[in-house]
C-alpha cells in the first residue's frame, strides 16, 4: 500500500501542472490579418493568474476571505488612500459610493431625494444611474470636445440652492479636469465622486507632482470587468480616505449590518451581547444589527487570487495602452482635417482605455467607417450611451416625481453620439494586431474619399 502524500505535497504538483496546462492552453497563436478578431478589449493573462486562481480553489474559501483582504489592501496602497471596499462590479461600487452619501451620519451635507448632482450625460449609464434610483435630481453638463469630459466652464451655471454633489468619470482613461472639478466642490463645500472605472493608472498634477486618478474624490470607484485595466472577472471597488464614508460603504455592501466583524470572525468588538439599540431587546447579537437597508455585493476570494495576479502587471498594462495609443494616434495624423483624435487634458497622463476619434468631414457618415473596420474584423465601439438623455432608459426622468436639468444644449454631447468611435488600445494587442488597424484607418481616410463621397452622396 503507498504511503498518502501530504497536501503540501500534492498542491505543488497540482499547481506545476496548472502553469504547464496554461501555457500549453492559453498562448496566442500568430495573428491572422482578416480572419482573426481585433478585439476591442479583453482579458491580458498568463499563468500567474490561472495558478492563483486554482491555488485559491484548492483553499476552498468561496466567498470573500484572506485574498480579499490582500487585495484590498494593495489597491488602496497603489492609489495612495486609506481604504479599498471590494465589490463585485463597477457598477455597484457606484451604487455604494453614492448610496454613502445618503447616509444620516452626514448630516446636512447628506444627499436626499430632490437634491442636485452635477455629471454629463457621454458615458456609461451606471455613473449616472444611482442618482436617479435615489430619487435626486441629475443636471447634466456637456462635454469638452477636445478631451471628451466634463466642459468645467459649466460647473457654477449648472449649481443651484440644492447642489450636493459632482458625480463624472474620467472617460476612456482620459482624467477631467481635477484641478478645476476640486477647486469647485471645495469652494462650494460639494462631495465629489470619481468614477475611475475606465481610468486605473492615469494621473493628474494638481502641482505637487503627478497623482493617480482615484485618490482625489471623496469616494472613487473602479470596475475589475474583463475589458478593463485590471480584471478579476466580475469584480470592482471603491476607495475613500474618510473613516465615516468608509464604515458607510462598508455596511451598506455587507447586508447593512451594523457590525464590522470580517467573514468568518465573531466578537471583534469585544461586547457582542452587551450593545443597546432604542427598539431591539437589550444586549441583541450585534451580529444581526442592521443600521441601513443595504446589500451583499462582496467579491469571492477566488476573484481576489486573480486580481492580486493582475495588480502585479498594472504598470506594464498601463504602459502599453499608452503605447499603442500613441502609435494609432500617429498613424491618424495625416488625415487630421477629416477625423480628429481626443487628446489628454492638460496636466494629465491617460491610461487610455481606448483610441476615440471624431469625425470631422461632414462627407463621412460615421456608418460607413463604422461598417469598413467592422468588416476587416475590427471591432469598434460608441462612447458608451453617447447623450444618455436619447436612451430609452431617460424616459423614466419624466415620470412623475423624477426630474433632471440640462445645462445648455448638449451640442458636444450630441456630435460625440453622432460621430464619434473607438478602437481598442489594450495591452493584449500585438505588433502585427496594432499595424493592422493603422493600415485599416488609412485606407478609409487616404485621399481622395471617392469611395465614401460617393456613399453619402447617394444616400442624399
Amino acid at each position: 500500500m503507498s504511503t498518502p502524500r501530504a497536501p503540501a505535497e500534492l498542491r505543488e504538483e497540482i499547481l506545476r501542472l496548472v502553469a504547464e496546462f496554461s501555457a500549453a492552453a492559453h498562448t496566442p497563436v500568430p495573428f491572422r490579418p482578416g480572419r482573426d478578431l481585433v478585439h476591442y478589449a479583453g482579458r491580458c493573462f498568463d499563468a500567474d493568474e490561472v495558478v492563483g486562481l486554482v491555488s485559491s480553489a484548492l483553499d476552498f474559501w468561496l466567498t470573500a476571505g484572506p485574498q480579499a483582504t490582500r487585495l484590498e489592501g494593495r489597491l488602496a496602497a497603489y492609489l495612495g488612500v486609506a481604504t479599498g471596499l471590494l465589490v463585485n462590479s463597477g457598477s455597484s461600487a457606484n451604487l455604494v459610493a453614492f448610496a454613502t452619501l445618503t447616509a444620516r451620519e452626514l448630516g446636512a451635507r447628506r444627499i436626499e431625494r430632490g437634491d442636485e448632482i452635477i455629471t454629463v450625460a457621454a458615458g456609461f449609464p451606471t455613473t449616472v444611474a444611482p442618482i436617479v434610483q435615489h430619487g435626486a435630481v441629475p443636471v447634466f453638463i456637456d462635454i469638452d470636445p477636445a478631451t471628451a469630459n466634463a466642459d468645467v466652464r459649466q460647473l457654477e451655471a449648472a449649481r443651484g440652492p440644492r447642489t450636493k454633489a459632482v458625480v463624472l468619470a474620467h472617460t476612456l482613461g482620459n482624467p477631467f479636469d481635477v484641478a478645476a472639478v476640486t477647486a469647485f466642490c471645495a469652494r462650494h463645500d460639494l462631495w465629489l465622486l470619481e468614477d475611475n472605472c475606465d481610468a486605473l493608472g492615469a494621473t493628474f498634477d494638481l502641482g505637487g507632482g503627478p497623482r493617480l486618478t482615484g485618490s482625489f474624490g471623496h469616494l472613487a470607484t473602479s470596475s475589475f470587468y474583463p475589458s478593463h485595466h485590471m480584471t478579476t472577472g466580475e469584480g470592482g471597488a471603491v476607495f475613500t480616505d474618510d473613516a465615516l464614508l468608509a464604515r458607510i460603504a462598508e455596511s451598506l455592501r455587507d447586508w447593512g449590518r451594523d457590525c464590522w466583524c470580517g467573514s468568518g470572525k465573531d466578537n471583534t468588538c469585544g461586547k457582542r451581547f452587551s450593545w443597546c439599540f432604542d427598539r431591539l431587546p437589550a444586549g441583541y447579537d450585534h451580529k444581526y444589527v442592521y443600521s441601513r437597508f443595504g446589500y451583499n455585493l462582496k467579491m469571492t476570494d477566488l476573484q481576489a487570487a486573480v486580481g492580486l495576479a493582475q495588480l502585479d502587471k498594472l504598470p506594464g498594462f498601463v504602459e502599453a495602452r499608452r503605447r499603442n495609443h500613441a502609435f494609432l494616434r500617429d498613424a491618424l495624423t495625416p488625415f487630421a482635417d477629416r477625423v480628429r483624435v481626443i487628446g489628454a487634458t492638460p496636466r494629465s497622463d491617460p491610461s487610455w482605455f481606448g483610441l476615440l476619434m471624431v469625425l470631422r468631414d461632414a462627407r463621412i457618415d460615421r456608418r460607413d467607417l463604422v461598417a469598413h473596420l467592422e468588416g476587416a474584423r475590427i471591432q469598434t465601439r460608441m462612447l458608451f450611451g453617447g447623450n444618455l438623455l436619447r436612451q430609452p432608459c431617460a424616459d423614466a426622468l419624466d415620470r412623475p416625481g423624477l426630474t433632471h436639468r440640462v445645462v445648455g444644449e448638449l451640442a458636444a454631447t450630441d456630435e460625440m453620439m453622432e460621430r464619434g468611435l473607438w478602437v481598442g488600445v489594450h495591452p493584449g494587442m500585438r505588433t502585427a494586431e496594432l499595424d493592422y488597424v493603422a493600415d485599416t484607418l488609412r485606407a478609409f481616410f487616404v485621399a481622395p474619399t471617392g469611395r465614401t463621397r460617393r456613399i453619402v452622396a447617394a444616400r442624399r
